[in-house]
This record gives structure tokens, C-alpha cells and sequence, in this order.
């Protein structure tokens, strides 16, 4: 299918940059151009920008499986992976006693990866576990679980600016930064999209807008009850050259029932993060569309906040059992990184129902970033109305879920309380530290 000649890609994040990538070799002769909030691509907030991403084809969904062991093919063989974008470690997946939705889940995505033929190994027992990664302390609450030496980690940064930096020499790709403040719709029927309106009053105009905005997306368009912005956290430390080199060869831990994730360091940094239900930081925003002053609230990104109290108690329980001489070290950096999070986990890469001209690309759910190298592919198949029919299923426009129903995601692989408030809990951080309380 032809695509329209001028069009505007918003957000530089994977989504966007991939769908650039793709746009830019299929469609040669269209004008596209990348319109990103930040004046420089990585943006230094964005969720994409981080020390490493887990790059894994452990999905308990197949067709998940299958397309991110296409996309891991491409960070081991070619270029994407190299410099040390793409470390392969291995992957451990663990889960401990009575927790029946844990084990479910690693047992899928066991049996799905040994289907594509990956070099993986159950562990029914703590001692199988242990033999894997025997870094990691006796302490560790786990019932069994299983590890894929083909799954590795990639310097997520390094990622995206590789991505940028290809864009750039070829030269196809038009960039300009600026923030979105609305969608500019057609006078005549109000819901023809023709291009956007920024913070500073300019205007883009464009045949087609796609939107790559990641967790920012809830604010140009209503997403209410199909995808909410949740804030999941992360910390750091310093190790010693000791520490890093009995650690640096481990593989990946995560524990489905805590969430709780450790990438082997690089460079002395040791880092510990949670896939949970994530913190939600409600904001009153114009109601897209309205024009009577109408707002709504919705869950969005907070820059520059430290994870709550509540963050470093969990990461300090599971310290305790993974590495028990790390619990009471002091984190060096904390930072909180934004999920789009919709009902199943599946993405949303879909034509707007209601809006002409408007295609989104978003709900990564806080696993896009494994499939960078093949996402844009997908996403211009999509636009051009081939994309296959078991992913156009999956990534359909969502039907839209009741909000008091809707905490987040429930694929099997999320863990924690839901609907925390982010600022409620650094309030309540706040006020431990004012209480006397060790931080």
C-alpha cells in the first residue's frame, strides 16, 4: 500500500526510531521527519536511555517468542550487537514456592524457546537454580525455574544512539526538536489529523502523524482504560573489581513473582531493578478533542524523581536473599523508568479508529526494546496493511477496560501492589526521613 508523501514521526524513542529506520528504506521517496521533545536523541529522559535491557525470547505468548528470537538473531549476528551493544549471558527464571501464576508463566516460556530450538535447561529444584548461578546466596527464596544461555542483555543507550547515528548517515530523515502540545485536526470534520502543535505555538504539518510518544502518549490522545503510564524503579552501586568479576558472568536473574531483576555489572555498576504494577503519577490534562475546556487524569512521566522508600525496601529484601553482603550498601543513583503499560502487555500499533491520518505506535509495556531491530519493519507493515495476522490481532486498537478495574498490566509477569501513587510514596519517604528513618 502507498504511504502518504509527507510524514511525521513524534517520539525518538525505540518505537520511533526503529519506525524511521524501516520508513526511510521502504519508502525512499516520502519526506519523514522525527520530532523529539529533547534537543538531543538518546533523550537523557527517556525510558529507552538506561545502562542495559534484558534481550530475551522467554515469552510464555509464542508469538512474542518467536519475534524476539528474531530480533535476538539480529543483535548476536549483526551490527546492532556490536561494540558491545549485546552482551549473551544467559537468562535465569525463577520462581519460588506457592506462587502458582510465577510458575506458570517460566514454564510457557520455557517450553516456547525450547520449541525455537534455544539452548536452555529446566532447574526443578533451588540446587539446579544455584548450579546455574552460584553467585548468588542460599538465601534465595526459589522453587525451581529455568535458564536460557541464549538470551543476553543490551547497553540500551548505546542502542539508541546507534540507532540516531545510522539515521544520520543516511541522511533520510528530517529531525526537529520540540514538544507536542496537541494534535491539529481539520476545521471541517475535527477529526482528520493534520500534523501538531507545539509548546511554542508552532505547527507541523504532515499527510500522516505517528505516534511514538511512549508513556507520554496518554496526553495527546485518550488511552483511558486501554493504556496507563506507570513508573517502575531502579538503583545503582558501586562493586569491586573483585565483586565484578565473580558477578560479570552471571546470568540475568529474574524472579516473576517479585519482578526483581540483576544484568551482570559492567564497569564496577551493579544494577537492580523491579518489572512490577509500577507507581502512577495522575495529572489533570485537556481532554484531547474538547473544546469546551474539558480535562481528564491521567497517569505521567515525572522527571528527575529518586525511587520512594517503598522501591529501595524491595530491592533491599531482595539483595538479602540474591546477594546478601550487598542488602545495606548504599545506592549511588536511583532513577524511575516509564512504562506504557496496556491491559494484556501487547502493543498498540494500529490506526486510530476515530482520527484520519493518525497511526500509533506505543504500549511497550516494558518489553519493546529487545525488538528494536526488526519493530520498525512490523510497524511500516502495519502501516502499509500487511502485517501479519496473528501480530495486527495482538496489536490492535484495545477495547477500552473500566479504570477502576484497570491497574495495570496483568500478563503473568508483573508483581507488587497496584495503583501506588508516586507521589504519595516519596511524600511518605519524606516523611521518614523527617521521622528519623534510615533511608
Amino acid at each position: 500500500m502507498a504511504l502518504p508523501e509527507n510524514i511525521l514521526i513524534v517520539g525518538g524513542g525505540v518505537f520511533g526510531l526503529s519506525t524511521a529506520l524501516s520508513l526511510s528504506s521502504r519508502h525512499p521517496n516520502s519526506k519523514i521527519t522525527l520530532l523529539e521533545a529533547s534537543p538531543t536523541i538518546p533523550n537523557p529522559h527517556g525510558s529507552s536511555v538506561d545502562t542495559s535491557r534484558i534481550i530475551r525470547a522467554d515469552y510464555s505468548h509464542p508469538t512474542y517468542a518467536k519475534l524476539a528470537a528474531e530480533a535476538t538473531d539480529l543483535w548476536r549476528r549483526t551490527e546492532w550487537g556490536h561494540e558491545g551493544r549485546y552482551t549473551q549471558n544467559g537468562l535465569l527464571l525463577v520462581y519460588p514456592d506457592g506462587d502458582s501464576t510465577a510458575k506458570e508463566y517460566t514454564t510457557k516460556s520455557y517450553h516456547n524457546v525450547k520449541e525455537l530450538g534455544e539452548n536452555a535447561r529446566f532447574l526443578p529444584t533451588k540446587k539446579d537454580v544455584l548450579g546455574a548461578a552460584p553467585a548468588y546466596g542460599e538465601t534465595l527464596n526459589v522453587a525451581g525455574g529455568y535458564v536460557n544461555w541464549s538470551s543476553g542483555w543490551a547497553d540500551a543507550e548505546a542502542g539508541v544512539r546507534f540507532a540516531k547515528q545510522k539515521l544520520d548517515r543516511e541522511g533520510k530523515v528530517g529531525f526537529v526538536p520540540g514538544e507536542v502540545a496537541r494534535l491539529l485536526v481539520s476545521e471541517q470534520d475535527n477529526r482528520t489529523v493534520t500534523g501538531v502543535t507545539l509548546t511554542d505555538s508552532t505547527s507541523i504539518k504532515a499527510d500522516l502523524v505517528i505516534l511514538a510518544t511512549g508513556a507520554w502518549t496518554a496526553s495527546l490522545v485518550d488511552l483511558r482504560g486501554r493504556a496507563v503510564s506507570t513508573g517502575q524503579a531502579i538503583a545503582y552501586m558501586h562493586i569491586s573489581d573483585e565483586e565484578q568479576r565473580r558477578l560479570e558472568h552471571m546470568p540475568t536473574i529474574l524472579n516473576f513473582a517479585t519482578g526483581i531483576f540483576i544484568i551482570p555489572p559492567r564497569n564496577n555498576i551493579l544494577k537492580i531493578a523491579r518489572h512490577a504494577y509500577g507507581y502512577h503519577n495522575p495529572k489533570a490534562v485537556p481532554l484531547p478533542g474538547s473544546t469546551a475546556g474539558e480535562t481528564m487524569s491521567v497517569s505521567l512521566p515525572e522527571k528527575g524523581v529518586p525511587i520512594p522508600l517503598e522501591g529501595e525496601n524491595a530491592f533491599r529484601e531482595a539483595l538479602k536473599q540474591l546477594l546478601p553482603s550487598f542488602a545495606d550498601r548504599p545506592f549511588i543513583d536511583t532513577r524511575i523508568c516509564w512504562y506504557t503499560d496496556t491491559p494484556t502487555g501487547n502493543f498498540i500499533i494500529t490506526p486510530h479508529p476515530s482520527h484520519a491520518n493518525l497511526f500509533l505506535a506505543t504500549g511497550g509495556s516494558g518489553h519493546g526494546y529487545k525488538f528494536f531491530p526488526v519493530l520498525g519493519d512490523k510497524i511500516v507493515d502495519a502501516l502499509e496493511g500487511r502485517l501479519s495476522p496473528e501480530l495486527e490481532e495482538l496489536w490492535r486498537w484495545p477495547e477500552a477496560l473500566d479504570e477502576d478495574s484497570f491497574g495495570g498490566t496483568e500478563d503473568g509477569s508483573r508483581s507488587g501492589d497496584k495503583r501506588l501513587v508516586l507521589l504519595d510514596e516519596l511524600a511518605k519517604t519524606q516523611k521518614d526521613r523527617r521521622n528519623g528513618g534510615v533511608l
